[in-house]
């Protein structure tokens, strides 16, 4: 039976994680939704936290949450259906839903690409890294098969030459709420349009680790140069090793045109002029604005000149 029918605003349980859940929650809350409970993650000690908290949104709007580790817990199942939601909603939880938790009730998902492009985890990074000149925010029916539900609502941003994956994802953020915001009107009335979601377009893609960051200057300088800007902080970063010493471009950008002293060296980490360079494959070249060691530490063109030598 819809709210509606009870006679109160439509109940919804939220799973939810990072900015996008952060902002989504805000969505439903300004719309009133009764948000019957919140599902979210603890913060992983080791991970860089540069994100909005989901557990403090929760405690500045009074809202109930849990944070269990595993989506297939029974207890996370007895608390979802004692919630009685009309619907469910997933805003960057990390977890995939078991079908227990799908048959509650109708569940959408808010991910992070122009469905069906980029589907599966880290759509924004694996964007970038593919030199993607399009992305945004997809709301869709959930199914046990990821990202694969029919599309309610889209909105496309533009991914500029020179975007950092940290940049892009602020703007799939503002797409989010924006896709959220115009669709929910329609979805809490029951007549939202529902868009055919082709996997036999796009493509799926996996988790990226740190070690993905790794260069390999052999590569065309615009693909290493994606990689940079896939993987740029926040996020682990681009890195190569050099003598036993990791080095991490910190910032970077692809040189319009090769320095005269670069030209036909071997490819890797050059000083030319007092200025950092990236040799690529191509024979042409990162320009790097900015290099730190494995601890964070700046390393100059000077100290990384006496180290190459």
């Amino acid at each position: 039976m819809s709210g509606a029918a009870r006679g109160n605003a439509t109940r919804v349980v939220v799973f939810g994680y990072h900015n996008v859940g952060v902002r989504c929650l805000k969505v439903l809350l300004a719309a009133g939704v009764d948000v019957a409970l919140v599902v979210t993650h603890e913060d992983n000690a080791a991970e860089n936290i540069w994100f909005e908290s989901m557990v403090s949104l929760c405690q500045t709007e009074g809202i109930p949450y849990i944070t269990p580790a595993d989506a297939k817990d029974p207890g996370l199942l007895a608390r979802v259906k004692a919630a009685r939601p009309d619907m469910l909603f997933s805003f960057y939880y990390r977890n995939m839903l078991p079908a227990e938790l799908l048959a509650i009730a109708p569940a959408f998902n808010m991910h992070g690409s122009l469905l069906p492009a980029f589907r599966g985890r880290a759509p924004v990074n694996w964007a970038v890294l593919h030199g993607a000149t399009e992305i945004g925010a997809s709301l869709h029916e959930m199914t046990l098969k990821p990202d694969a539900g029919a599309i309610v609502a889209q909105t496309a941003v533009p991914i500029l030459p020179d975007d950092t994956a940290f940049e892009v994802f602020g703007k799939v953020t503002v797409a989010a709420e924006q896709t959220l915001w115009r669709v929910l009107p329609a979805l809490l009335e029951g007549n939202a349009p529902r868009m055919h979601n082709d996997l036999s377009q796009g493509g799926y893609f996996g988790g990226r680790k740190p070690e993905d960051g790794r260069i390999d200057w052999s590569q065309p300088a615009q693909q290493v140069y994606n990689l940079h800007r896939a993987v740029a902080p926040p996020y682990p970063g681009a890195f190569t090793d050099v003598g036993g010493t990791r080095y991490i471009i910190d910032r970077a950008r692809l040189a319009r045109t090769t320095p005269p002293g670069l030209q036909g060296l071997p490819p890797g980490l050059r000083v030319v002029d007092n200025a950092i360079y990236g040799v690529c494959g191509d024979g042409r070249a990162l320009a790097i604005l900015s290099l730190v060691d494995a601890d964070g530490a700046a390393v100059s063109p000077s100290q990384l000149q006496a180290r190459l030598a």
